[in-house]
């Protein structure tokens, strides 16, 4: 770092994605990224915009922002449009915690919460997971601060109900509830619908998973009008024009092509079932994900030796080095004859090892 870097940002640990190598060809299952393009009504109206980006973006995305309102069956002022969720949950930090308001999320968890709680130098405690990985809503009734939950969660893909989203929201409404539900298209339950009740509830949702869109970044954010407003406040303080021409009419046109966005999430499931099975008729122990990645574990080869391994293969999987995971891996559900390479890849590893 430079001479010149304040004190603040000194200690900070940046996010680490994960890797997007570009000296060989990977069987890449270790971002979460879809295995389908996006849809064609995306691509197509997404290239219109080429001619026009002389022209700022629209910074509300009315367009976009109609069709998304009917969709989720809310009012155009419940929603907010930003660069990817990552953007929308940096918002809900900076709006809603402090000294006094510390952020809250579980231990194993996505790993930008903590990035997010240094860089904006608020205080934040992170709840442990239960044996099984699972969160237990009790341990957070009584907490007093800003509560981030991914549902499911990451890496672990486990989900909690909107039953004890409910709970959580009616035991302090006084607190913001932020639920990230990045993975929600896979298999979870949307707490969307209880925005219409409880006005200390944002749930966020974005365009990279399961609308084969993480290139063109793309999140939004759905809660009550007066939240809404709070987090367009810092967006048109920040930058205005954090959306492109081309990544919104992409997003209008998958919005539109729905039919695409649901029969391909009926095949990740699809795949994800077929590869959970594979992977415990090989001695995996793994969770009941309800994403679009399986994590997963073997008691005959660490999790790190198995990622080297497989990397060696020119399979890409994620590890991690935290000690309540590092022995498990976590695994992008990609097409079914990826699956396939990465089952037999394991085969022949687990040969060689065992």
């Amino acid at each position: 770092m430079s001479k010149f870097l304040i004190e603040k940002f000194k200690k900070l640990k940046p996010y680490v994605p994960g890797e997007q190598p570009k000296e060989r060809k990977f069987v890449k299952l270790n971002t979460n990224e879809s295995p389908f393009p996006p849809s064609k009504k995306a691509i197509e109206l997404a290239k219109k915009e080429l001619n026009r980006l002389n022209l700022y973006p629209d910074p509300d995305c009315r367009e976009l922002l109609s069709v998304t309102a009917k969709k989720l069956g809310v009012s155009e002022e419940n929603i907010i449009f930003t660069n990817g969720s990552d953007d929308i949950l940096n918002f809900a930090f900076m709006a809603y915690c402090n000294d006094n308001t510390p952020a809250i999320y579980p231990e194993i968890s996505y790993g930008f919460y903590p990035v997010f709680a240094d860089i904006n130098n608020v205080p934040k405690k992170e709840i442990p997971l239960k044996e099984d990985f699972s969160i237990d809503i009790n341990d957070y009734i009584d907490q007093n601060g800003t509560i981030i939950i991914a549902n499911p969660n990451a890496p672990t893909g486990l989900t909690v109900s909107v039953n004890e989203i409910e709970e959580l929201l009616k035991a302090n409404r006084n607190r913001i509830v932020v639920i990230d539900e990045a993975y929600v298209d896979f298999g979870g339950e949307s707490a969307i619908g209880l925005i219409k009740k409880y006005d200390n509830l944002l749930v966020t949702q974005t365009f990279s998973k399961s609308r084969s869109m993480a290139g063109a970044r793309l999140g939004y954010g759905v809660a009550s009008k007066e939240i809404i407003n709070d987090l367009m406040r810092i967006k048109y303080s920040i930058n205005p024009y954090n959306i492109n021409r081309m990544t919104a009419a992409a997003g209008y046109g998958s919005i539109m092509d729905d039919e695409y966005f649901v029969n391909n999430c009926k095949t990740i499931i699809k795949n994800r079932e077929y590869a959970t099975n594979e992977l415990i008729k090989l001695g995996f122990v793994t969770t009941e994900s309800k994403a679009n990645f399986i994590f997963a574990k073997h008691d005959k080869i660490d999790g790190k030796e198995l990622y080297l391994k497989l990397k060696e293969n020119g399979v890409l999987v994620r590890h991690f080095d935290k000690d309540r995971i590092s022995s498990y891996v976590r695994i992008t559900v990609g097409s079914l004859s990826e699956m396939q390479i990465l089952i037999q890849t394991i085969k022949n590893i687990l040969e060689k090892a065992l």
